[in-house]
């Protein structure tokens, strides 16, 4: 089965429910689908002010989760699957560390989310969908994702360029859609916020959501119930 990681965060706990549901729907593959969730990982780093979910470091550790072995894909919780994510497995990834949609995003809202602060730096949003060449990132331990700065974990220092590929835009479009969307990405505030429930593409979660709660006691075992650590 194929390895799939969200970010989870207790204010967006149906969110991610929903994105797991919106994966199996339109996958062609079983997937193995786990939550990040922060009391289960015995993370000491604290609080850092700047992180908007509680999830902003974790995605890290999934390499050590996996035992630095094959591959894994990450995901942010506030994304909808409209399209099969099986044929990103399918990628090369023998000499690479990392896969992602190369964006060049710079927001103009001062805040996101539920009125969190809205940051600008180099390579934002690289991380929100990472596939991993797990056995290449070893150098994100435990203590160096519980120590290192935000800047060195989000922007891939000490990790080659050149091992740095990319994936298919259509995975992470950000606030948009169109008839080539895989994967829609709501960055400055899902509609399970009240305040972005005027979304352009809200309409679109709301079904989902919608669906979810319809069929999710006839659905295969919910990824919260999947234990985080690889076996």
């Amino acid at each position: 089965m194929q390895r799939i990681f969200i970010g989870w965060d207790s204010r967006e706990a149906e969110a991610a429910d929903v994105l797991a549901y919106s994966l199996r729907k339109h996958s062609s593959v079983p997937l193995d689908i786990r939550y990040l969730k922060i009391e289960e990982l015995n993370f000491t780093r604290g609080q850092d002010p700047l992180q908007s979910t509680e999830f902003t470091y974790t995605r890290f550790l999934i390499p050590m989760l996996c035992s630095y072995r094959g591959v894994a894909l990450f995901m942010d919780c506030d994304m909808l699957g409209l399209g099969d994510i099986a044929p990103l497995f399918d990628l090369d990834m023998n000499d690479l560390a990392l896969r992602v949609v190369k964006h060049d995003y710079r927001p103009t809202a001062k805040t996101k989310m539920d009125g969190r602060v809205q940051t600008v730096y180099p390579r934002k949003n690289w991380s929100s969908l990472m596939l991993m060449n797990c056995q290449r990132l070893r150098l994100w331990t435990k203590n160096v994702v519980e120590t290192a700065t935000g800047s060195y974990l989000h922007r891939f220092h000490d990790i080659p360029d050149e091992e740095i590929g990319e994936l298919p835009k259509t995975y992470n479009t950000l606030d948009r859609m169109d008839e080539t969307t895989q994967l829609i990405h709501y960055t400055s505030g899902g509609p399970w916020f009240s305040k972005c429930r005027n979304h352009t593409h809200a309409d679109v979660w709301w079904r989902c959501r919608n669906e979810f709660r319809v069929r999710a006691t006839s659905f295969e075992v919910p990824a919260a119930a999947r234990p985080t650590q690889c076996t």
